[in-house]
């Protein structure tokens, strides 16, 4: 394969690891900034243009009668690590950290949910490659961040294409490790999420292979620690924030340009990209109940990795599942909103 050189649009998002992301060593950071007052004290981890931003941008951090520490971390799994730990309350992140927590019996409870399209889980591959559909990676190397979403995105793909995963050579590496090796050829095909997928598109070196689009759930889940749950005070404090969220959300959608300018700010990616990211796939994302659907979903992805010996043991997700925080949300197979396609 030809060497390409690595696109320095690209390398802001080298050092940006997503809420969907797997297997980073990183931890919170300390010394986050605080919101609101009173007595009660939520701990939430975070990521880069995550809940702070968002919520910030919105409105929805104004009049708090409870405080907000924040800690950032740079993927689910290390946040998720926190939460089991009690050194946070609860945190965000993609599909697949919380069946890698559970199959490690982490102390976790997943708590609220959201739908986005899928149509940023995708398989990449170089522009000029003369692969053209799923089934012609038989044989060939794709990188993939183990433990991601995309991870399950590719075990999926591939088995709607007659293939397994061990019909191709696989390159488990983190996003920037993975980003170096497909733009300098030494990889096939690249699984990846947004906003990598908008970000190398934009970029104009990379084509899409094939999406998660009626393969993957497209779910995002907010995780707490089951002391806070107990908590009356935090309880309440909790219900109160996945409300804030979900207008955040609604705000979302309603502004993507501007809420595009705060996540290319907060992220350093590109405005352009951040766009694209949030056309495609953040401002498409609705909340939604925790339903059975939801729930027997995610056991699908469990028992997938569990089969392929990727975590530990087998568990009934549901053991890991608090639906007090439900309301009246729509169904987790509601739709995710649409712009339509996302500017080029």
């Amino acid at each position: 394969m030809k060497r390409r050189a690595l696109p320095a649009l690209l390398l802001p998002l080298a050092l940006l690891l997503a809420a969907c992301g797997g297997g980073a060593s990183s931890t919170g950071s300390g010394g986050g900034s605080t919101d609101g007052k009173g007595s009660v004290t939520l701990n939430v981890g975070d990521q880069k243009g995550g809940y702070e931003a968002i919520l910030r941008a919105s409105g929805e951090l104004d009049d708090l009668d409870y405080r907000i520490k924040w800690s950032t971390f740079t993927s689910g799994p290390p946040l998720l690590e926190a939460v089991s730990a009690g050194a946070v309350d609860i945190g965000g992140v993609g599909n697949t950290p919380p069946v890698f927590a559970a199959g490690s019996d982490s102390n976790i409870v997943v708590v609220g949910a959201s739908h986005g399209s899928s149509a940023g889980e995708a398989i990449v591959v170089p522009k000029d490659s003369p692969l053209r559909k799923p089934e012609q990676l038989k044989g060939k190397s794709v990188a993939v961040a183990q433990g991601s979403s995309a991870h399950f995105q590719l075990v999926a793909s591939l088995k709607k294409a007659g293939l397994s995963i061990k019909d191709v050579k696989l390159n488990y590496l983190q996003p920037a490790d993975a980003l170096a090796a497909f733009s300098r050829g030494k990889v096939d095909a690249w699984a990846i999420w947004d906003p990598y997928t908008s970000q190398i598109l934009r970029a104009g070196n990379a084509r899409v292979l094939t999406t998660g689009e009626g393969v993957v759930n497209g779910l995002g889940f907010q995780v707490a620690s089951p002391a806070s749950l107990k908590d009356k005070r935090k309880s309440k404090a909790l219900g109160d924030l996945l409300v804030r969220l979900e207008r955040a959300q609604n705000w979302v959608f309603e502004h993507p340009e501007e809420w595009a300018k705060v996540w290319a700010k907060e992220t350093g990616l590109p405005y352009e990209v951040a766009l694209d990211a949030v056309k495609l796939t953040y401002g498409t994302r609705v909340p939604v109940a925790i339903d059975d659907a939801a729930i027997a979903s995610e056991q699908e992805i469990a028992d997938t990795f569990a089969e392929l010996r990727l975590i530990p043991r087998r568990f009934d997700f549901k053991d890991y599942v608090d639906t007090r925080f439900n309301r009246n949300l729509p169904a987790s197979s509601t739709a995710p909103r649409s712009y339509g396609k996302a500017s080029s």
